[in-house]
């Protein structure tokens, strides 16, 4: 029975079973026993997705590219997809920028409270604010600079550098569509070759997903055992940032698949949910990837050459649920501080936000280190960071599922601009594919 049961309610049993393994083993005094014996089997799921990420992304770029022999067509769909990440991420700040504004959960936060928790976080306040200005005192030219890698195979080696890979990957691939296809033909073949091992691999791997999410629901319920009071305290704060997001998944994106891919709200969601749920359980876009693409090709039709190009970019360009956070939580700081911010400030806000997002590196935690410099940006003080890295773990996990849902979308909406997006379910897609 376990065997015909899709991976989709799977995943599910493994989050529920999690969840409650970790409440049980809090309460009989098993943390010692989850954290040594459980947590290892996610940590070993997680690598599993990390190993095939950076592999996937370069070849299913090349690929992409490569199958694009048109190199105007090429241009026109990068653009399409930059300009659609950019708006996406526009309107998920300005949703979060409304929100806090209208809940104001930051005037309700006890004074008490704040001091307690400053003291508790010091140490990692200080360390990620280091870093913070480390990137700050740097060239605003650096994120172009660190686009070129100076050594191909070690960026390969880092996840957190996956931008580099991408500029060798779409360089790779450029060079292929602009040399005659004789020249090129056992390359292409090759990389098409290797493009379907590592789908195979993924499936080998999306077969331990049930195991490995229950392993890190589990240790994280037993990791906040001890912090309930922070969540209790931060409650207002934590409600507006999940109504944020949940809005982005549930009316947002819905609603954009509905009205310019085609793609009713619910086949949608049904369809980018296990994406949704490794999302969750991994905090990474970057390690999700292969899930991602796994969905949108199966599930949302999404022809191959543009799932390949789209959503590789959208891993390291395009953070909304990122971008919603970290508009709530400066907003939040201001109020906590008494920091009465102005328009203006607001605007600064808004575009830091977009830029810093493009620049968060799709790993556990990376949109913390850019939260503080949206902070800097309005001169909002960086101790306020203490105030909220209490509840970050859970609202890491949920904001890197509205990321994964909004690089489906694009995709999607890509994808149909171009009319490679398939209809299996209507009845004259024989025709439409022929002409």
């Amino acid at each position: 029975m376990w065997k015909k049961l899709p991976l989709i309610w799977k995943i599910l049993i493994g989050m529920v079973l999690g969840m409650v393994w970790g409440i049980v083993a809090v309460a009989l005094g098993w943390d010692s026993f989850t954290i040594r014996w459980i947590k290892p089997w996610g940590t070993i799921f997680l690598n599993m997705l990390k190993l095939v990420a950076v592999p996937l992304i370069f070849v299913s770029l090349v690929s992409g590219i490569a199958s694009i022999t048109d190199i105007s067509k090429l241009s026109r769909i990068g653009w399409k997809t930059i300009v659609l990440y950019i708006l996406t991420t526009l309107f998920a700040i300005t949703v979060g920028l409304v929100l806090v504004n209208i809940v104001k959960p930051g005037n309700t936060f006890p004074e008490e409270k704040k001091i307690e928790i400053q003291q508790k976080f010091s140490h990692s306040v200080t360390a990620k604010q280091k870093t913070a200005e480390e990137q700050m005192s740097r060239s605003p030219l650096q994120f172009v600079v660190d686009m070129v890698p100076e050594n191909v195979v070690q960026a390969a080696s880092d996840n957190s550098k996956m931008l580099q890979v991408i500029f060798f990957a779409i360089v790779f691939g450029i060079a292929i569509v602009l040399l005659p296809s004789k020249n090129v033909a056992t390359v292409k073949s090759f990389i098409d070759g290797l493009n379907d091992i590592i789908l195979k691999i993924i499936d080998f791997f999306m077969g331990f997903a049930p195991y490995g999410v229950f392993a890190l629901l589990a240790a994280l319920v037993v990791d906040f055992s001890g912090d309930i009071a922070l969540f209790k305290a931060l409650g207002l704060y934590f409600i507006t940032v999940v109504a944020g997001l949940f809005l982005l998944i549930l009316f947002f994106y819905p609603t954009l698949m509905a009205l310019f891919a085609g793609v009713s709200p619910l086949k949608f969601l049904k369809a980018i949910l296990p994406t949704q749920l490794v999302a969750f359980s991994t905090s990474s876009s970057a390690a999700t990837l292969p899930v991602t693409k796994r969905q949108v090709e199966n599930e949302l039709y999404v022809q191959s050459e543009i799932s390949n190009f789209v959503l590789p970019i959208g891993v390291t360009i395009n953070m909304d649920g990122t971008s919603c956070y970290q508009a709530i939580a400066a907003i939040f700081i201001a109020e906590v501080f008494g920091i009465d911010l102005t328009f203006g400030q607001i605007l600064i806000i808004l575009l830091t936000a977009l830029l810093a997002s493009i620049g968060s590196p799709g790993v556990p935690g990376g949109s913390i280190v850019m939260l503080i410099i949206v902070l800097t940006s309005v001169g909002l003080p960086v101790e306020g960071l203490a105030l909220i890295l209490g509840v970050d773990r859970p609202l890491d996990m949920l904001r890197t599922a509205v990321n994964v849902t909004g690089d489906s979308t694009v995709a999607s909406l890509v994808a149909k601009s171009e009319g490679a997006m398939r209809y299996p379910w209507k009845k004259n897609n024989k025709a439409r594919k022929k002409s």
